[in-house]
C-alpha cells in the first residue's frame, strides 16, 4: 500500500497503516488546539511574571504583584480568630453546668466539638466515645479520676502518666512478673477481687479466704478496704461490673500478674483552654444521650 495514497472522501493523506480495511489518516491538528494550546502558554508566561513561581534557591521569584499567600493565609486565620474573640470569651467565662443548659452555646460545641474530638480523642476512645479494651468509655458514669467537669477538664490538662509536672500518676504493679507475690496468691486474689462484682463466683471459701488476705495486704492502698477505687490515686472500683481490660477471671488475674500502665496526652500544649471546654462540654453532653 502506498504512503502517498489520499482518502477519497476527505482528501487527506494516509499513513500506511491499516487494521482490518480500516485506514488511518494522516489528518492535520485542529487549528482551535493550537489556539488554547498559545492560549495556554500566554496565561503561564504572565503568571510567572506577576505572580511567585520560581525558585531560586533560598528564595524564590516575588512576581511583579508581590503575592504572598502565606501572609494572605495569615491574615485569614487571625481575622477568624479575632471574629471569634467574643465568642471563645463567652465560652470561658460561663461556668460549665450554665453552659450546658445555655442552647446557643451547646448549639456552637455539637457544630465545632465532634471534629476536635475526632481529631484528637477517637483514636483512643473510638469515634463514639465508647471506649474499647484498655481505653475508657466516656459516654457512663465510671470515671477513674472523677466525672465532675472540673475533674475531666485537669485530666484534659495535665494527661495521666504524660509528660507534664501536674500529669495524674497511676500504675498497677506487676505482682506475679516481678515476684511480688506467688502464683496462688496472684490466684486467689483474682478469684477474690471477681467476686466483688460476681457474688455469684464458683471459687471455693478457702481460695476467696486467701485471696480477701492478700487484697488487704497488697490491694487496699489503691483500690479502698471495700474494692471501690480511690480516685485520688487513680485506683478503680473493683465492685461494679465496668471493667478497663475486662472483669472475667482470667483477665483479672492477667491484670494482677502483670500490671497495668495506661496512659494520656496532657493536652495543655497541644488544645487551647477554649478547645479543651469545648472537649468538656462534649463529653459531658455525650453522657446524657442514650447509651
Amino acid at each position: 500500500m502506498a504512503v502517498e495514497e489520499r482518502d477519497a472522501h476527505t482528501g487527506y493523506k494516509t499513513t500506511g497503516h491499516e487494521w482490518n480495511g480500516i485506514k488511518e489518516l494522516n489528518a492535520p491538528v485542529p487549528k482551535p488546539v493550537y489556539f488554547f494550546l498559545i492560549l495556554a502558554l500566554l496565561i503561564s508566561i504572565a503568571y510567572w511574571v506577576l505572580m511567585p513561581a520560581w525558585p531560586t534557591g533560598r528564595s524564590y521569584t516575588k512576581g511583579l504583584l508581590g503575592e504572598d499567600q502565606r501572609a494572605t493565609v495569615e491574615l485569614q486565620v487571625a481575622q477568624a480568630t479575632a471574629a471569634r474573640a467574643a465568642w471563645t470569651q463567652r465560652l470561658l467565662d460561663t461556668p460549665v453546668e450554665r453552659a450546658l443548659g445555655d442552647a446557643e452555646i451547646m448549639a456552637r460545641v455539637h457544630d465545632a466539638a465532634p471534629t476536635l474530638f475526632g481529631d484528637n480523642c477517637a483514636v483512643c476512645h473510638g469515634a463514639d466515645a465508647r471506649g474499647a479494651p484498655g481505653y475508657p468509655n466516656l459516654r457512663d458514669e465510671v470515671w477513674i479520676w472523677g466525672g465532675a467537669p472540673e475533674e475531666i477538664s485537669e485530666t484534659l490538662r495535665v494527661g495521666v502518666n504524660a509528660a507534664h509536672a501536674d500529669t495524674r500518676m497511676s500504675q498497677m504493679m506487676a505482682f506475679g512478673r516481678d515476684k511480688l507475690l506467688s502464683y496462688d496468691d496472684v490466684r486467689a486474689a483474682a478469684a477474690y477481687v471477681h467476686s466483688l462484682s460476681n457474688p455469684r463466683t464458683r471459687a471455693s471459701r478457702a481460695a476467696l479466704a486467701r485471696g480477701r488476705e492478700v487484697f488487704a495486704g497488697n490491694c487496699t492502698v489503691c483500690h479502698g478496704e471495700t474494692g471501690q477505687g480511690l480516685r485520688a490515686v487513680g485506683g478503680p472500683d473493683l465492685t461494679d461490673n465496668e471493667w478497663l481490660y475486662g472483669g472475667d477471671e482470667e483477665t483479672i488475674f492477667a491484670s494482677i500478674w502483670g500490671g497495668r500502665h495506661g496512659a494520656m496526652p496532657a493536652w495543655e500544649a497541644r488544645l487551647s483552654e477554649a478547645e479543651r471546654r469545648l472537649l468538656t462540654l462534649y463529653i459531658l453532653d455525650l453522657q446524657e444521650q442514650p447509651r
